[in-house]
């Protein structure tokens, strides 16, 4: 005769639990892939064509300035990805949809939820990058390309992601959700413009005080790391300071996102 623990059916474990959510939103992805090829796509193409084909049309900049441009942008993508793939969804599952009450019920500790939020961005992040080379090539009709940096191109974009899904963690934990538009506002535009895609962070050096401020920004390492990988010659942040920087940077936010985590999933 069975006995009640015999005929109780076994519980889940916590690795097949963090899969199964991991799979849920890589299913999910899947299904909303045309959404996601223009969230991905739109923003960084439309900059590529007018930076690199309207304004060398005018002939405001040359054609070198392409290859400078597109590592950046490629970083841009990436850790814009994965900051918003985080950052409004954990708002609106913590305020409106509550769906982030149902990952919490799994057989998870609470932190698991976080970082598989983590995990998706950081994949979703580097799909998008895949994305962006063949419209790079569309564009402009070349793709700077240099096979012994490919190693510190993916360590870079890898940690390049985490910090950005580490930042729309911190975000989309600790802004209130009706702050989360203004923050966005006050955030994004600077992360973009001083994160040294549009241009060489050694190309500031006559404008010392902005390369210092540029300095705070996380994604100038990863902007001079991919750099570095894909057009070395072109003076660039030593590779191993960007990726000491990129990975204190997503310790740190990682550790404030986890906190904020916390703080809302137990309120």
């Amino acid at each position: 005769m069975s006995t009640p623990t015999e005929l109780a059916p076994a519980r889940p474990s916590a690795l097949g639990a963090f899969a199964a959510i991991l799979w849920r939103d890589v299913f999910v992805t899947g299904k909303e892939i045309w959404v996601f090829l223009a969230q991905t796509a739109l923003q960084p193409l439309f900059m590529l064509f007018v930076f690199a084909k309207v304004l060398n049309a005018g002939g405001y900049v040359s054609e070198e300035y392409s290859l400078l441009l597109l590592p950046g942008i490629v970083a841009l993508t990436a850790f814009l990805t994965a900051l918003q793939t985080v950052a409004l969804p954990m708002v609106m599952e913590f305020s409106f949809t509550k769906e982030i009450e149902d990952r919490l019920l799994a057989p998870l500790p609470t932190w698991a939820v976080a970082v598989e939020k983590l995990t998706i961005a950081v994949a979703r992040a580097m799909v998008s990058v895949v994305i962006m080379f063949p419209i790079g090539f569309l564009v402009l009709g070349a793709v700077p390309w240099h096979p012994p940096g490919v190693p510190l191109m993916v360590v870079a974009l890898l940690l390049g992601s985490w910090v950005g899904a580490a930042i729309g963690l911190t975000l989309g934990t600790v802004v209130q959700p009706s702050r989360i538009s203004i923050m966005f506002a006050l955030i994004l535009t600077p992360l973009m413009f001083t994160g040294a895609t549009q241009y060489p962070w050694k190309s500031l050096d006559s404008m010392a005080w902005f390369q210092v401020v540029t300095l705070f920004n996380p994604l100038t390492y990863l902007s001079e790391a991919v750099r570095a990988a894909s057009v070395p010659d072109v003076p660039h942040i030593a590779p191993w300071i960007s990726l000491v920087a990129l990975a204190g940077f997503g310790a740190a936010f990682t550790v404030t996102g986890l906190i904020g985590f916390r703080r809302r999933a137990v309120t």
